[in-house]
């Protein structure tokens, strides 16, 4: 028997390999499906089942591209869904023979209706793993409240209800011994302040996680788990649809996206269709120099989840400026979390707008020292700390206004066009991002420090509040 654990960092999702005499199962895939394949075709196995935990938000599955490729048959936990592909949708407790291994769905409501778990036993019965997908994490559980945007008349008080019954029930009388491989780690927006770790054993979560107390009433698991939680991306509900009903085969969608335009054909595509121009590259790349009304979301950061959470139409006709030779890479992670409609990347990249001596824009970025002599020279400056609500509370510069890049609509309103305003995140990603979208939005008075608040704590130069341990990292 074989389990590999297949993580992708910029979405913290865990995919599942597992494999037994010549059969095997893929527990919740990302979209593309290549790696699984041949991962199974270099052990000589064949795909059985594509086990699904539920129906994401954060991203889309390649649930549908993996078993048409491959024959396998799609397993859902108990749902009164319409699906638009073939699915087998299981009973609680049903099982499932992959070699000389079993597969035992246990259906776990409350991240989701039909959110289920998968435990695996051995060839003699001894039960080793379970794949909790958002049921459990490491150190936390699903948030309650993203089913409430699919299905009517639920709420996130009735689902956490549900996800207390299910921890009860199904998951903490399993032994301690027991590995626990979740589907999301730190960095996910579908858990509160999930570990880094991407796996343990279920004694020491019983142990560690908060929600697995076991003096814990349904009272305090309600209040505990939805305590802090923030609206989720908009995105979310749109991922869940396409997982339901279906979408373009990923070849299809890679195809189109990365199709190569002249500068001259970018600027044809991007006036007739009135795409959005995504520049991808490294945010000091970007201000020093990039085409007009052009947004930077840097591919080498939180790409997919921030591209989700920023532009709300899902299906958006998208030009790409990249770093060269990362273009398919850049279709591939966007194609991850829904946005299907990359139309085509500046070939030669943003040096071949310049050298074609099309117009240029740029933002001011300066270092901290720069930053520090400004604010001594005038006190009164305008400072914009973009970063999340739970960062600013933990620390943050006396003088600074929070506007989170996170609800960007919102924080703009914070922002007068006449005024010169600073802007940091924690490191120079997100304020990159603030400045290009407000600057594309006609506001030109921003100014980016670079080295975000990390850089400004560490010169000493800055009066910071008192620190304060975040309860949360929503």
């Amino acid at each position: 028997m074989k389990i590999e654990q297949i993580y992708t960092g910029c979405l913290a999702q865990g995919a599942y390999y597992i494999e037994s005499n010549g059969e095997a199962v893929v527990i919740d895939p990302l979209r593309e499906t290549t790696p699984y394949i041949e991962r199974a075709a270099a052990s000589g196995a064949k795909i059985k089942y594509v086990f699904e935990t539920h129906f994401h938000a954060d991203f889309v599955s390649g649930h549908i591209d993996l078993a048409k490729a491959t024959g396998a048959q799609i397993v859902y936990g108990p749902t009164e869904m319409k699906l638009g592909f073939d699915a087998i949708i299981a009973s609680d407790k049903q099982e499932f023979k992959v070699g000389n291994i079993t597969f035992t769905l246990l259906h776990t409501p409350g991240h989701t209706l039909e959110s289920s778990c998968y435990l695996l036993s051995d060839e003699n019965g001894k039960q080793i793993a379970i794949f909790t997908g958002d049921t459990l994490f490491i150190g936390d559980v699903g948030r309650p409240d993203l089913a409430q945007k699919v299905v009517a008349n639920l709420t996130q008080d009735m689902l956490a209800s549900y996800l207390f019954d299910s921890l009860r029930n199904k998951i903490m009388p399993l032994n301690n011994d027991l590995i626990v491989y979740p589907a999301h780690g730190a960095g996910s927006a579908c858990g509160k302040n999930m570990s880094k770790e991407t796996f343990d054993t279920l004694g020491n979560q019983k142990e560690t996680n908060y929600a697995l107390r076991a003096n814990m009433t349904k009272e305090e698991f309600i209040k505990e788990v939805i305590t802090g939680l923030m609206p989720p991306p908009a995105y979310f509900p749109k991922n869940v649809l396409m997982n339901i009903e279906g979408y373009d085969n990923i070849e299809e969608v890679l195809s189109r996206g990365t199709q190569a335009l002249t500068p001259n054909g970018f600027e044809a595509a991007a006036n007739e269709t009135g795409a959005l121009i995504l520049d991808t590259r490294k945010p000091q790349d970007f201000a020093k120099g990039f085409i007009p009304n052009a947004i930077n979301i840097g591919i080498d950061g939180g790409f997919a989840p921030w591209v989700g959470t920023l532009i709300p139409d899902i299906k958006q006709n998208i030009l790409i400026v990249a770093e060269l030779g990362r273009e398919m890479e850049i279709v591939t992670r966007l194609a991850r979390v829904g946005y299907d409609h990359a139309i085509g990347y500046l070939a030669g990249g943003f040096e071949a707008w310049a050298n074609a001596g099309k117009e240029i824009d740029n933002i001011t970025s300066i270092s901290v020292e720069e930053f520090a002599a400004a604010e001594q020279a005038d006190p009164t400056i305008h400072i914009l700390d973009v970063r999340k609500i739970s960062e600013y509370q933990s620390e943050h510069l006396i003088n600074a206004i929070n506007a989170p890049l996170d609800y960007i609509n919102e924080s703009m309103l914070k922002v007068d066009k006449s005024k010169t305003y600073f802007v940091h995140c924690a490191g120079g990603y997100r304020s990159m991002i603030f400045a290009s979208i407000l600057k594309a939005r006609g506001y030109t008075n921003l100014i980016d420090v670079a080295g975000g608040f990390k850089a400004i704590k560490d010169s000493q130069k800055f009066k910071v509040s008192e620190y304060v341990c975040p309860s949360t990292l929503l």
